[in-house]
Order: C-alpha cells, then sequence, then structure tokens
C-alpha cells in the first residue's frame, strides 16, 4: 500500500535536507584547502596562492552574477579590482572581501558599477537566455559559475569569459547579436588553452 502523499512529501524533503547537508560538508572540506597557510611572502608559490585566494574569494561572493564581470590584478600585496557590476553593492563587497585577506595591504576599487535601465535589464536576460538557452551551450549552463557573462551598458553587450572552443565562441556572438533591441556586441570571449 501506498503513503498518503504527505508522508512522501515528508520523505522527500528529509532526503533534499539530507543532500543538503551532505554536499554542505563536502564544500566545507573543499573551503578548508584553500585556507591553507600561505606560502612564505616572497616565495615563488606566494603569487600563485594569492591570485588563487582573490579568484576564490570574488567567484564566492553572494551576489556575483552571469551579469557581473570581476577581473583583478595582484601586485606584491596591492590587488587592484576592475570589471563591471549591475549591482553597486558587489563593487563594495568584492573589495571588502579582498581587504580581509592574509597577505593584502591595499586594495584599488576600480569595478564600475553599470547604470540601472529597465532596457538593459530587459536585455540582460533576453541575452541570457538567447545564449544559454542554445543547444550547442548547454555545456556551460550546467556548471556552478556560468563561464560567459553578459555585460549590458545602454544597450550595447559585452561577452566576457572563457570557452572550450573557437567554435562556441562564434556561436554565442551570433545569437547574442539575434537580439532585439542591442546596438552592438562585442565579444571577448577567451578560448581555453590558447
Amino acid at each position: 500500500m501506498w503513503p498518503s502523499f504527505a508522508v512522501a512529501l515528508k520523505r522527500i524533503s528529509m532526503f533534499a535536507l539530507l543532500v543538503t547537508l551532505a554536499l554542505s560538508g563536502t564544500a566545507a572540506r573543499a573551503g578548508a584547502k584553500t585556507n591553507q597557510p600561505p606560502p612564505a611572502p616572497y616565495s615563488s608559490n606566494y603569487a600563485a596562492w594569492l591570485n588563487n585566494q582573490v579568484r576564490h574569494a570574488l567567484v564566492m561572493l553572494p551576489y556575483f552574477s552571469v551579469f557581473d564581470n570581476l577581473q583583478y590584478r595582484v601586485d606584491g600585496s596591492k590587488v587592484t579590482l576592475m570589471g563591471q557590476v549591475a549591482r553597486p553593492q558587489l563593487k563594495y563587497d568584492a573589495a571588502n572581501a579582498v581587504k580581509r585577506m592574509e597577505g593584502v595591504q591595499s586594495v584599488d576599487n576600480q569595478i564600475e558599477v553599470l547604470p540601472t535601465s529597465p532596457l538593459d535589464d530587459q536585455i540582460r536576460r533576453a541575452e541570457f537566455r538567447a545564449i544559454y538557452g542554445t543547444t550547442a551551450m548547454e555545456i556551460y549552463r550546467i556548471r556552478s559559475v556560468p563561464p560567459i557573462h553578459i555585460i549590458v551598458k545602454n544597450g550595447h553587450v559585452t561577452l566576457e569569459g572563457v570557452v572550450a572552443n573557437p567554435n562556441d565562441k562564434n556561436i554565442a556572438g551570433l545569437v547574442a547579436n539575434q537580439v532585439p533591441n542591442v546596438f552592438s556586441v562585442i565579444n571577448n570571449l577567451r578560448v581555453e588553452n590558447s
């Protein structure tokens, strides 16, 4: 005899809770690996370590999305933040996350806050659906951090990020150009291992 719907729903909820707890434990163990003590400040591994720490801090920002482009440069103990964000708070969150990191003495925050515009928001959504809805681009949609970032400023679109091959770069550019109300598309996508 089948259990009632409420019992089945409760079992599903418990299973989802257990999966979430298991995944958060895995994430905590993975995060523990990134919190290893840094190498000596002037060793050859220190620059690579600090780069990885900054990248990890930026990617883990809670409101970082496919509509933001965060870039950085590490010069010794100084970090320069660059790129574009759709929400002003993300600019300050990025700077605060990097400032608190071990080994960072100063942060130069050059992140541009994109102007708010209902038309730009509409274009962002349309570009997202067009690019990530294309069958050829499905592989990028399932990643935890989507690799193609869609930057929209006053109706002009810039694609930033990394794709697996030149064909994917071309497809993303072609699809982005077909979205209505877009004035121009700049395809800055980079190809992995090139």
